[in-house]
């Protein structure tokens, strides 16, 4: 391993930084007044304000030189308001420091109206999440896995020249969604968005659903977002999931457009045991049509998605007594991305998660072989890399 003096900066401010964290989560349960800034005016009329920061230390091996290369990044950084105005009438606008180890490039996240008329019918109207599997509706603080991204994504994580909404798996668009039957056991969105728009070819809506199903206890989420863990607070969780996104046009270049389809089905069983630990497992298997021509795919402008299938799945155990102020949590990760038109990307990882405060307190380390770190997301032909080992140590917390 080659250290030199960036490195061990890099390992000073994380060091001090987790001191710190460690700090203000002990304060924050000294003082209340830290989970975030809370003002009722009346039963209808509220505000909150909360924030959240992600960030890591990475050692990626480099075999051909047999060297590391380590880097540190700060992943996340969001400030949370959210409001009330009516009884049915809502709001909610989230930032995120998409570049902020290199400038402070603070972007909108979310800005979000919401009618909220009942469990079963509510809209939302704005730039928001658009429907999709459990990990893209999770997001990177409600993870049961530090790097959530290794599985391919859906178009609207990517920001182009031809899609200048989307990023986060974002969008800008309208949510109808809701819960059905007597336990709201069965869940639903539909979602019209923005979606890509290409040169000359006029826009057609990018349309997305998904529909779950509760078998054991009900998640109990706010809006659209969901959970890949609850670290056994909801009880037994046995969900399954399935949603779809379709836009015509929504894949390739305004010299050779495509139709875009991706299609996914995912499932979440947490089973809190006699002993009270917690066992969590979760998969994920998605489908993407694009159709991308060979003229597209040798295009450098082209909006090459990725085209294929993909799976990853992954299992945690929750101890149950506390080692100073968290739990440990160990875990095992497989992802295999099968792209037709480039090369296979597939990882294992081990890890463990020390839980402090569930999502609001968490320090992850974490192991990784695959060769996803080494080809990316370019899912073009030529892509190679070899497979590699990484080291990562992450951080989380929130204030809600």
């Amino acid at each position: 391993m080659i250290f030199n003096g960036s490195v061990c900066c890099h390992h000073t401010l994380l060091f001090f930084f987790i001191l710190f964290f460690l700090g203000v989560s002990e304060l924050g349960w000294a003082f209340p007044g830290l989970d975030g800034f809370h003002y009722e005016y009346d039963k209808y009329r509220n505000i909150s304000i909360g924030g959240g920061v992600k960030t890591r230390f990475k050692d990626i091996s480099d075999l051909p030189q047999s060297q590391w290369s380590p880097s540190a990044k700060m992943n996340n950084w969001r400030i949370y308001v959210n409001g009330q105005l009516h009884k049915y009438i809502k709001f909610e606008f989230n930032t995120e420091c998409a570049s902020c180890a290199l400038s402070a490039d603070i972007q909108v996240l979310d800005g979000i109206l919401k009618f909220e008329v009942s469990s079963a019918f509510n809209v939302w109207l704005g730039r928001m999440i658009t429907p999709a599997d459990r990990g893209e509706l999770a997001g990177p603080f409600f993870q049961s896995i530090y790097e959530f991204e290794r599985i391919a994504f859906y178009p609207s994580d990517f920001s182009t020249e031809h899609r200048i909404d989307g990023r986060f798996a974002r969008d800008t668009g309208m949510n109808i969604w809701g819960s059905a039957s007597p336990e709201n056991r069965f869940t639903y969105i539909f979602g019209l968005f923005r979606g890509l728009a290409l040169q000359d070819m006029g826009t057609s809506p990018l349309v997305a659903a998904r529909v779950g199903y509760n078998f054991w206890n009900v998640e109990q989420n706010p809006g659209d977002y969901l959970s890949s863990t609850y670290y056994g607070t909801q009880g037994d969780i046995l969900t399954v999931g399935s949603s779809f996104q379709y836009q015509v046009h929504g894949a390739g270049t305004a010299q050779s457009p495509t139709n875009f389809l991706g299609m996914d089905v995912d499932i979440l069983l947490e089973k809190v045991l006699p002993s009270k630990s917690v066992f969590t497992f979760s998969g994920e298997y998605k489908y993407f049509a694009p159709g991308l021509t060979p003229t597209a795919l040798a295009d450098p402008t082209c909006f090459c998605t990725f085209e294929g299938n993909a799976y990853t799945a992954s299992a945690l155990y929750l101890f149950p007594e506390k080692v100073l102020i968290g739990q440990f949590q160990p875990y095992v990760r497989w992802t295999d991305n099968i792209p037709f038109n480039s090369s296979n990307r597939d990882e294992i990882e081990a890890g463990v998660n020390y839980v402090i405060d569930g999502h609001d307190a968490r320090i992850s380390l974490f192991y990784q072989y695959g060769d996803i770190n080494t080809k990316g997301r370019v899912w073009v032909p030529g892509v190679s890399g070899p497979k590699v080992s990484a080291i990562g140590l992450g951080v989380q917390f929130q204030f809600r």
